[in-house]
């Protein structure tokens, strides 16, 4: 079962069980996949689906940090329960050290010599671990790896 239609079949759980938030979650998220397949003229496969997600997932921490400086914390509340809901539909986060290993392994493939290698090796990584870590903690520890390896 792909990620989208595992997307549909939680939305008619939610709408039983009279989830409303999980229910409005799951469409939002919907209708971003439906925006997506229009603006790719085909379905999206579940890495792109995964990628839509991590990006909503991103919008909504950063909402929740905005509502939170405003004092508005019923509205951080809730923006804390709905990317809890999105994230619940993405593999589990790497741990530091699984991380890691994958910048190691995309360095060694890709056979990158130092920092003007940044951008091959954030082509390698990034597919395999969409959805599972942030692209900025990504792209500093690459960076850092790379620099580690040019002073070496």
């Amino acid at each position: 079962m792909g990620l989208k239609d595992r997307l549909v079949e939680e939305m008619k759980e939610a709408a039983k069980s009279g989830d409303k938030l999980k229910l409005s979650v799951i469409r939002m998220a919907l209708a971003a996949i439906k925006n997506k397949e229009k603006e790719l003229r085909r379905e999206p496969d579940d890495q792109e689906v995964m990628k839509l997600l991590a990006s909503m997932i991103k919008q909504g921490k950063e909402a929740r940090e905005q509502f939170s400086k405003g004092g508005r914390e019923d509205l951080a509340e809730k923006e804390a329960k709905e990317v809890e809901i999105l994230q619940s539909f993405l593999p589990p986060p790497l741990s530091p050290q699984e991380l890691e290993e994958e910048v190691r392994k995309a360095i060694e493939e890709v056979g990158a010599k130092g920092p003007q290698d940044l951008g091959r090796v954030m082509k390698v990584i990034m597919p395999r671990i969409a959805g599972r870590a942030e692209g900025r903690s990504v792209n500093e520890l690459v960076r850092k790896k790379l620099s580690e390896l040019a002073t070496a």
